[in-house]
């Protein structure tokens, strides 16, 4: 398995890049609603927090299991937000 710090390198940049499509969606439409866009980006936020504390978490018993767990999770998560922005 990768290193610990390149799935938090991982986290960061994918989740980073829907921060980044949500905001250029704002710039191109700067006559819509803005509140979907500002949700996803504070989800966005929400997830990357709660993925790094999975990471930093020591107490876990199977400690590779729970790694490809929350790599699972993140590939889940990015999905999820990057449907939402395809909506808008």
């Amino acid at each position: 398995m990768a290193s610990i710090r390149h799935l938090k390198q991982d986290i960061n940049y994918v989740l980073g890049d829907i921060i980044d499509a949500a905001i250029i969606h704002q710039g191109a439409h700067p006559e819509s609603d803005h509140k979907k866009s500002e949700e996803i980006i504070d989800d966005s936020i929400k997830t990357f927090d709660a993925l790094i504390a999975r990471v930093n978490d020591r107490s876990v018993e199977n400690r590779a299991s729970h790694l490809k767990q929350v790599r699972v999770d993140l590939q889940n998560e990015a999905n999820q937000l990057a449907d939402r922005i395809n909506a808008l």
